[in-house]
């Protein structure tokens, strides 16, 4: 989730009504002004102000991201295809978390623009970022066990403290502090003043990288044991037996699953007990016959196939960041460049070499990776997500194409509530808790398995299952807009 942050630092304390991601005075122009007309002499009529336009692509990009988590995360299951890589290379589903942090940038470039008390406003950023770190542990920390199980509650000693929101909210946190501490007071009307004004924001979206890389390669792994419960249950004598597993590291720099440092740093700073207990790389050949999708495992599989691993853990969330401050620069281009054309050429050339640059590090040995968010893999997407936002930009902002996409321009408006109700299937979930004489007998389930008859086929009808989910949000983010309801922290 982006939409979420969206909310966070665009909208106000003030009263309930959605304002522009700036104060007026401040409002992103994306159509040239017409001149006003000249006053005939001697008349004491103010000109009319015009009305600021607000930034449309943005909200369609917000849009469009939740929906695209929406369908990863509900077919991705039956369409492995638009699943998340197992551990290494990209999937579409994969852009999908970039976007989202790529946006936060963007958007924090635009609510930034401007503080004049850096220490309320600091203070203000980090309250939100706290309120949404703690939504993403009430949500995704275990509390809530999903859709098809009506239980909840969690074990302290085993909840998970880092998810996607978490990772949002310090992603959030970090490029806020950076736009409204690191940027130097320089009137930009030339490419060099518009370094000296942004360039200690660069640094430190280096020296993370630098820390990153450093890291990963240089530290040592060490052999490591887990814990593995054993279900050796009867029905005279039910028990529950806990071994553990060892697996053999003594390495520096590995990206595989076993032994790299995003794992190790995790498991000593957060504990094992506290990470994500299925990870994605059970879909790898090595953990199942099914591959690229979950399956039973096969012969021989290696014993790191049953070890915890978090794909939003702290190391990588600390590279995932980075991502937010390429969405800096992209706004910082929509703030500072007059023209539609200006604006392209800038996104473009940026996007290029973001993509180029990630191809460059994939020759030289870092692979793309998600779960590790390997710095190639931050360079890739973040190419990707500029790329995206250029197109959209020159359709809806450009070219006022705006009815095709309006069903996500309403999503994005209304992002965050979207992303917990849906994405986090806290709405069907609740549904679900109504049924009939057995719990599979749900309104959820009933609509899924219809369609699924309709299509005689499974995964065609999980696919257009979602499409209808996709399409009921869009639908009632567009009647929360027409109420003037917005969901904000």
């Amino acid at each position: 989730m982006d939409a979420s942050v969206v909310a966070i630092a665009g909208d106000g304390d003030e009263g309930d009504r959605r304002r522009p991601l700036l104060a007026p005075t401040n409002e992103i122009h994306p159509y040239p002004e017409s001149p006003l007309p000249p006053q005939p002499p001697g008349t004491d009529a103010k000109p009319e102000q015009q009305k600021p336009q607000r930034v449309a692509s943005l909200d369609v990009f917000r849009g469009l991201t939740v929906a695209m988590m929406i369908l990863v995360d509900d077919a991705g299951g039956a369409w492995p295809g638009i699943n998340h890589a197992p551990w290494l290379g990209v999937t579409v589903a994969d852009f999908v978390m970039p976007a989202f942090l790529f946006i936060i940038g963007v958007s924090a470039a635009l609510v930034f623009k401007k503080t004049p008390n850096k220490i309320a406003t600091s203070k203000k950023a980090a309250y939100r970022a706290i309120k949404l770190f703690i939504l993403g542990i009430i949500l995704q920390g275990g509390y809530i066990h999903g859709r098809h199980n009506l239980t909840y509650g969690i074990d302290l000693d085993h909840i998970r403290w880092l998810g996607v929101l978490q990772r949002i909210a310090i992603g959030y946190f970090l490029a806020a502090i950076a736009e409204i501490w690191l940027v130097n007071n320089t009137l930009v009307d030339s490419p060099v003043s518009y370094v000296k004004k942004y360039y200690m924001e660069w640094i430190m979206a280096i020296m993370i990288s630098a820390l990153y890389i450093g890291l990963v390669f240089g530290l040592y792994v060490s052999n490591w044991e887990f814990k593995v419960q054993t279900s050796n249950s009867t029905f005279s004598n039910p028990s529950n037996e806990v071994g553990f597993k060892t697996i053999h590291c003594d390495v520096r720099g590995s990206l595989g699953p076993p032994c790299n440092a995003v794992g190790f740093v995790d498991r000593f700073l957060l504990g094992e007990n506290h990470l994500y207990k299925n990870p994605v790389y059970k879909r790898t050949k090595e953990c199942s016959v099914n591959s690229p999708d979950y399956g039973p495992l096969p012969p021989n599989a290696p014993d790191w196939c049953f070890a915890p691993f978090d794909p939003e853990g702290l190391l990588s969330t600390l590279m995932a960041a980075v991502s937010c401050f390429v969405g800096l620069h992209f706004g910082h281009v929509l703030i500072h460049c007059k023209n539609h054309s200006q604006r392209m050429m800038s996104w473009l050339l940026a996007s290029m070499v973001l993509t180029v640059s990630g191809f460059l590090l994939q020759l030289l040995g870092m692979p793309f990776s998600k779960p590790l968010y390997t710095v190639s893999y931050m360079l890739l997407s973040g190419g990707v997500s500029g790329f995206l936002l250029l197109v959209l930009y020159y359709i809806v902002d450009v070219m006022h194409i705006k009815k095709p996409l309006v069903l996500f321009q309403w999503m994005g408006m209304n992002a965050l509530i979207v992303y917990v109700l849906a994405a986090c299937e806290l709405f069907p979930t609740l549904i679900q808790g109504f049924y009939w004489r057995s719990p599979e007998n749900n309104l959820v389930d009933a609509t899924e398995s219809l369609l699924q008859i309709i299509f005689h086929s499974k995964r065609w009808g999980t696919l257009a299952f979602v499409l209808v989910e996709i399409i009921f949000w869009c639908l009632a983010a567009c009647f929360l807009h027409m109420k003037g309801i917005y969901l904000k922290l």
